[in-house]
């Protein structure tokens, strides 16, 4: 039975150390700075969650990861409006001669996100990536960038109008801050430069997510389940955004991939790949069979934990003992 919400009646924190179990996988590619995932998994009457906040974020920023996997263990999921969720392959800030390596990770899968603005890189980089991407992927491919937030509003624009040759679906979060995506916005359109604009950080590390609408910032918003507290709470967001959404994922395991996939198939409008894929990023995984795309989709469901892959994975116990730290101090921040 789904109740209302995941933190209705919140397991006592021994229950959830108890129930948890923490796991440590390294990345084929290096991605945003990782060479290991790391996550704390859940198991609850309704399957498993993950807890995985990358390690830099504060106790209250990861309460809402907290309460994503509570929901996902303890309450479920509401009822999908569709069985399947087209996905997008994810190129990280890698030379140009390792992008059909990185491709090749992915099966069937007709959009390319690619990653841009790079610490310690160049707009040379980012074309020279992209450019492959576009060759390996060939002229029906969708690809769309991502700079995390690394541009200022001048070099977004001068980056965006560099990389439009190469028929861009979008550009993901450009500049960091909503103000700043709403000027780009104007300034785009005042050059003639006809890329959407899509806000992710913007929304997802927002105390008031309804800016990036409220100020016309974006023209789709990228959403992912753990830091937006939940399916729930995420499909709120979109709702009262009223911009299309992409889903997105947070260098998942399957568990927290097919909360994603909870999200994609509960929203009401879809029309843009989800970034579900990157379970494809990871040299292994905690369910059998893994949560990676086929002929370019991931199938709407449950996951099948496989207990013997989440000891291959187990963490040390000085990881497990610090992961059961933060999950103490996230459990304190989700009921304060």
């Amino acid at each position: 039975m789904v109740t209302d919400g995941p933190t209705e009646h919140l397991p006592a924190i021994d229950e959830l150390v108890e129930r948890s179990r923490v796991v440590s996988i390294p990345l084929a590619v290096r991605f945003r700075g990782v060479d290991r995932r790391e996550a704390l998994l859940i198991e609850g009457p309704c399957g498993w969650g993950e807890f995985a906040p990358f390690l830099e974020y504060p106790p209250a920023e990861a309460s809402r990861w907290l309460a994503g996997a509570l929901e996902a263990a303890f309450t479920g999921w509401p009822e999908p409006q569709r069985d399947s969720i087209a996905v997008n392959a994810t190129v990280p800030a890698v030379g140009p001669e390792r992008v059909a390596e990185v491709l090749a990770r992915y099966d069937g899968c007709g959009t390319v996100k690619v990653k841009v603005a790079e610490h310690g890189q160049t707009l040379r980089d980012d074309l020279a990536r992209v450019a492959e991407v576009r060759r390996v992927a060939g002229r029906g491919a969708r690809v769309r960038v991502d700079a995390n937030g690394g541009w200022s509003v001048g070099d977004a624009r001068a980056a965006i109008d560099a990389l439009r040759r190469y028929d861009l679906e979008y550009a993901e979060q450009p500049c960091a801050t909503v103000e700043e995506l709403a000027e780009l916005r104007i300034t785009l359109a005042r050059n003639g430069i006809d890329v959407p604009i899509a806000a992710d950080e913007s929304i997802r590390k927002a105390s008031d997510p309804l800016r990036v609408a409220r100020l016309g910032a974006a023209d789709l918003v990228v959403v992912k389940v753990a830091p937006l507290g939940g399916v729930r709470a995420a499909l709120r967001i979109v709702e009262q955004c009223g911009l299309p959404a992409v889903v997105s994922s947070a260098l998942d395991t399957s568990v927290g991939i097919a909360a994603g996939v909870a999200l994609a198939a509960g929203l009401p409008r879809l029309d843009h790949a989800c970034g579900l894929g990157t379970v494809a990023l990871l040299t292994g995984d905690v369910a059998a069979p893994s949560l990676q795309p086929r002929s370019g989709a991931l199938p709407v469901g449950p996951v099948a934990v496989d207990r013997e892959l989440v000891e291959r994975w187990a963490a040390t116990s000085d990881r497990v003992a610090w992961w059961h730290r933060r999950l103490r101090d996230a459990h304190a921040a989700l009921v304060g």
